[in-house]
């Protein structure tokens, strides 16, 4: 009998490391890796060493999904990747032709998701940006993004999600923002041509197109604005916040709630949709 119990006890304890070793999201079960085992679901983040990426890579991690994790600077991935057990670092360059082999090399199974996160290192208006900086811009968001598909379309599957980050400038223009309107716009074009090849797969496809975000890199373009117009810095900021009814900039971890609420499998009715994360912005209908 005294043998059952301590049998009994340890099974009890047995199960009570396990629930604590899950999460409940969203009424779904979520296996944490505990530096033991690997969960099985997996995804794919370019850009994971910038604010959005990270934040992306963080909330996927949060899930319990591994992600590989694609950037240029091999040492700043190193880092994250001592950081976070379910992060596994894959340096390349997702504006060279090169990156679909790197990426494909790295991707060891079934994905759940891929996010583009690449950022434009181009800016200016009409009137300063070098004209093949243009170019530029659509080999880093358009080209980068057809190399990822690429080097993982062989592991995406039913429920699977291709997200790609975007901008409000796609469908609010602003002149000094050439690049960003131009560019983004074509992505949402992309994206409903992408939602007609990969629906039928049962692989979704989706635009998260946030509005301005307090970041280090907003920072750096209000500067290069803010000289184009000959105003101060603490003026180009104060724009960006002014032209929302919110009165503020849209939230880091908004922009990963998005992400995480992707994963649900209601999201399906989003396919080939953006998600205006704009903090009220937008002014447009259509």
């Amino acid at each position: 009998m005294r043998l059952s119990s301590v049998k009994l006890c340890a099974l009890c304890f047995e199960s009570a490391c396990s629930m604590l070793r899950s999460e409940r999201v969203d009424g779904a079960a979520h296996h944490i890796d505990d530096g033991v085992g690997m969960s099985a679901e997996r995804a794919v983040v370019v850009g994971v060493t910038g604010t959005l990426g990270g934040a992306a890579a963080r909330k996927l991690m949060s899930r319990g999904i591994r992600v590989i994790g694609v950037a240029r600077d091999a040492e700043r991935l190193d880092a994250l990747a001592a950081e976070h057990k379910l992060l596994t670092p894959c340096p390349a360059d997702i504006a060279d032709d090169s990156a679909i082999d790197t990426i494909a090399a790295a991707v060891d199974g079934p994905l759940r998701m891929i996010f583009m996160g690449a950022g434009l290192p181009v800016r200016g208006s009409a009137e300063t940006a070098a004209p093949g900086d243009f170019a530029t811009a659509i080999n880093v968001k358009i080209g980068g993004l057809v190399r990822l598909l690429r080097a993982t379309g062989p592991q995406l599957g039913a429920g699977s999600r291709i997200v790609v980050l975007s901008g409000y400038h796609a469908t609010e223009p602003r002149p000094h923002e050439a690049m960003p309107g131009v560019i983004n716009a074509a992505l949402h074009n992309f994206v409903r041509q992408l939602s007609d090849l990969w629906g039928p797969r049962e692989v979704t496809v989706h635009a998260i197109s946030p509005g301005a975000i307090d970041s280090p890199r907003i920072r750096r373009i209000a500067e290069t604005a803010a000289a184009e117009r000959g105003v101060d810095l603490a003026t180009q900021l104060e724009s960006y916040t002014a032209e929302a009814s919110l009165k503020k900039f849209v939230s880091v971890d908004a922009i990963a709630w998005a992400v995480g609420l992707l994963l649900d499998p209601e999201a399906d009715a989003l396919h080939g949709s953006v998600l205006a994360m704009d903090g009220g912005r937008l002014r447009s209908i259509l």
